[in-house]
This record gives structure tokens, C-alpha cells and sequence, in this order.
């Protein structure tokens, strides 16, 4: 089943996506479920799938995508987790996972446009596969970590690379307006049975720039999640952005940075096509 989070004109709502149609399932559940975190949280897909006779049906090119999970409470994406990128960074092999956090108001939806900032000339994309909690937890083990997650999507963690230099901390050019996107659905895991038989394709302006298995992750999802849920607890909604493979756009020669009007797609077979166009800050 996939899953979005949608505007239909100016409300906020969520449904099922069937071929060219979006189930408003938002329109019926609203009064119990407001948004798709509340309806994760609850499990209650089941009360989302009820609706499906009677929601009503819109066309999927009459509404604006939003963020999978608009509020997750936390969002933590994982650093130089294909060997390809730390080589290409320059990076020490760790014996564990780099870890920083991305703010949930600097996501954008699908089809939205990424902000190049005022500030930067040095925006890159970053093409990467998403996980959303689904059962919360503490301490989880490996081999039951693929049970707690919700489903699976795409992200352009677009970064800001000056920014990110100013010192060995991330956070500053990882949380710009408009530059986390995420999207276009989340796909739940009877249709992903196991996420590192996927592969991510990132496309700049038609042409390919990133494309790895998701095989070859330094640590896999299970570790990732153990890992996170070690130090902190996971609620349902959270979000885990699992790294992106070598061929960033800082790293090549001469490097290539984004620019208004470039299109980045980040193409993950069996998940989604996120498809973004990149807009000057106004």
C-alpha cells in the first residue's frame, strides 16, 4: 500500500494512492486521525483501508504533495553509510554509525521546490532511502528491527555545503528551509520485504549522478535502528534517513552544484520517483 500526505486546495490530508487517483482517506478520518503520524501511531491502517469505498477519489495531479511525515518528532540521517561516499569524503572507516538530525520544518514535499539559500552557492543533492518508525521502542534487537518500521520512501537530503564546513558539525547546512525532501509516499513493508534488495538513483537534470544498492550500506537498517534506539527512544513517525551512496556533487571535479532551475530525481525502484525542482531563495 502507498501512502501520502497531500493538500487539497488549502486542507491538509492523507490517503491511499491507487494507479492516477489518491483516496482522501484524510476527508474521513480526520475527526479521529488528523494526519498520517496519528493514524501510524494508533495502527490503524486498517480504519484507512475501511474508508476505501466511501472516501472520495482526486485526481493525483490535483493536489500538492507535502512531507511523508510533515511532524515527526525526530529525524536522524546517517553520514558517509556507503563506502563509495567515504571514500570519496575522505572519511575514517568508524565502527559506528555518523548521526545527525535534520529539522522537520525544512521538508518540502514532491513536486515542491527545493530553496537554493541566498546565503549559499554550494547546494548539492544527496539521494537516499527513508524509513518511518511504525512501532515504537527502546533497545531494540537487529532481528526485530525490519517489525518496527512503518514503511519505506525517498529523501534529497539537500545540503548546503559551505555551511556544513563551517566546522566538523552538520546541522547548520543540513537544516536550511525547503532542502530536506521527502516523498512522494510511503510504501509499507508487505510491498519492500526486505530493504537492502533495493537500489537509489539520484538524476540531475536527466543525467545520473548516484546509483548504489542499498546492499552495499556500511550499516544496514537493523544495525541503524538498534543502534538509534539505544540512545534514545523511537516513536512511531520518526524518521531514519539511511545515507547516500558516492557521486555528491562537492566531490566531483569540477564539482556541481545545484542551480535554479535543475530538477533532481531521487528514483528507488518498487518505493517512488521524488521529483524536485530547484528554486532561488526569494
Amino acid at each position: 500500500m502507498k501512502l501520502a500526505s497531500f493538500l487539497a486546495g488549502d486542507r491538509a490530508s492523507y490517503g491511499i494512492v491507487e494507479n492516477a487517483d489518491i483516496i482522501d482517506s484524510g476527508g474521513e478520518l480526520e475527526g479521529r486521525f488528523p494526519d498520517l503520524k496519528s493514524v501510524i501511531s494508533a495502527g490503524a491502517l486498517d480504519a484507512v483501508r475501511a474508508v476505501k469505498t466511501t472516501a472520495a477519489r482526486l485526481p493525483i495531479d490535483s493536489v500538492t504533495f507535502t512531507p511523508v511525515i510533515g511532524n515527526p518528532d525526530k529525524i536522524f540521517c546517517i553520514g558517509h553509510n556507503y563506502e563509495t561516499h567515504r571514500q570519496e569524503t575522505g572519511r575514517d572507516k568508524t565502527e559506528f554509525p555518523s548521526i545527525f538530525t535534520r529539522f522537520a520544518d525544512s521538508q518540502v514535499g514532491h513536486g515542491r521546490p527545493i530553496l537554493l539559500p541566498k546565503v549559499s552557492t554550494m547546494l548539492d543533492y544527496e539521494g537516499e532511502l527513508a524509513i518511518v518508525i511504525g512501532k515504537a521502542g527502546r533497545k531494540i534487537d537487529e532481528a526485530d528491527a525490519l517489525g518496527h518500521i512503518a514503511g519505506y520512501s525517498c529523501y534529497n537530503d539537500a545540503s548546503v555545503r559551505d555551511w556544513q564546513w563551517h566546522t566538523r558539525q552538520f546541522t547548520p547546512g543540513k537544516n536550511f528551509p525547503g532542502t530536506g525532501a521527502f516523498g512522494p509516499w510511503l510504501v509499507t513493508p508487505d510491498e519492500i520485504p526486505d530493504p537492502a534488495d533495493l537500489s537509489v538513483t539520484t538524476r540531475l537534470n536527466g543525467e545520473v549522478m548516484q546509483s548504489q544498492p542499498t546492499a552495499d550500506m556500511i550499516f544496514p537498517i537493523p544495525s541503524l535502528i538498534a543502534y538509534i534506539s539505544t540512545f534514545t527512544p523511537l516513536a512511531a513517525g520518526d524518521v531514519i534517513v539511511t545515507g547516500t551512496p558516492g557521486g555528491v556533487g562537492a566531490k566531483r571535479q569540477p564539482p556541481v552544484w545545484l542551480k535554479a532551475g535543475d530538477v533532481v530525481e531521487i528514483d528507488i525502484p518498487g518505493v517512488g520517483l521524488l521529483t524536485n525542482t530547484i528554486h532561488a531563495e526569494a
